[in-house]
């Protein structure tokens, strides 16, 4: 199992890291949460935390909404 972080903006979604485990995948994820450029660039508008499976369909384990 592997666990992948996504950004979504005005342009469409895109992954932005893959990790092996929630631990280094949360992580990841608190930082980009944190991050002043995107809190303040505007286009972005979250941040998704994502469980792969083998099937090759996500599920959502975390989302940040920038404002």
């Amino acid at each position: 199992m592997t666990f992948t972080l996504k950004i979504h903006d005005g342009w469409g979604i895109v992954d932005v890291g893959h990790f092996q485990t929630l631990e280094d995948a949360r992580g990841a994820f608190a930082s980009l949460c944190q991050d002043p450029w995107y809190t303040s660039d505007g286009t972005v508008k979250g941040v998704e935390l994502v469980e792969e499976r083998e099937q090759g369909e996500g599920i959502r384990i975390d989302w940040f909404a920038f404002k």
